[in-house]
């Protein structure tokens, strides 16, 4: 089993939902955690109660995902203050949802630059320190929206189709330079995403089970490679 103490993690998105839950997780196991959002106050305030409650150091970094000199200097930033460089996150990533006729570029823009071209920025920073680092991750926060097309979800749909595409082509390349990648495919999870206020009926994933779920990847033997890993309610409302 891997050991966490230690490790140096980036989680995008970090500062609600499912994000904010994965980098509690990561600093309850000791591991230094940096929280990276849009808004540097809300990545300070977050650092801070997370901090409050032991573990691991975290620190707050703004950075939009969509600007790739942002997640640049995320990446530099944060081995500038740790000195190494274990565990990406990716999973900052935005909803919307329209027909493609009815779709606005600024709507598809807005999507696939934070669910897709996020995902390369971060990842391309990364991979340097995380290659030199030895028995690293990249762990992508995707959805089943990447396998199962929907009407209003054009964007939506090819971001999350794009981060498996991303995901498993990145995974051949990188598996023999002590790089794993995995992704994770959640449904329905009560975050502010699903239009829950993270306060959603029982039968709803909690961001705190997605969160159990990386940090079990992480402890997985260096031998093994769950690539990818689809996680449903157990028990979904009936239609």
């Amino acid at each position: 089993m891997a050991e966490l103490p230690g490790k140096v993690a980036i989680v995008t998105g970090a500062t609600k939902g499912i994000g904010r839950a994965i980098a509690e997780a990561l600093a309850k196991n000791g591991c230094s955690v940096v929280i990276a959002a849009r808004h540097e106050q809300d990545c300070v305030r977050v650092a801070e109660e997370i901090s409050g409650n032991g573990g691991g150091s975290v620190q707050g970094v703004a950075c939009d995902v969509r600007v790739h000199a942002d997640c640049q200097r995320l990446i530099d930033e944060t081995v500038k203050r740790f000195g190494r460089l274990d565990i990406l996150v990716n999973n900052a990533g935005i909803g919307g949802f329209s027909p493609v006729a009815q779709m606005t570029v600024d709507h598809w823009d807005a999507v696939i630059g934070t669910n897709l071209n996020g995902l390369f920025y971060c990842t391309h920073a990364a991979l340097p320190y995380l290659k030199r680092a030895g028995a690293s991750w990249i762990i992508n926060i995707g959805s089943l929206a990447g396998k199962n097309a929907f009407p209003g979800g054009a964007a939506y749909n090819a971001s999350k189709f794009g981060l498996i595409g991303f995901s498993e082509a990145l995974m051949q390349e990188v598996r023999h330079e002590g790089v794993r990648v995995s992704y994770v495919m959640p449904g329905s999870v009560a975050t502010e995403f699903e239009g829950s206020g993270g306060h959603a009926a029982d039968w709803m994933i909690q961001p705190g089970d997605i969160a159990q779920i990386v940090v079990d990847l992480l402890e997985m033997p260096e031998r093994t490679l769950p690539s990818r890993v689809e996680v449903r309610p157990s028990k979904p409302q009936k239609r």
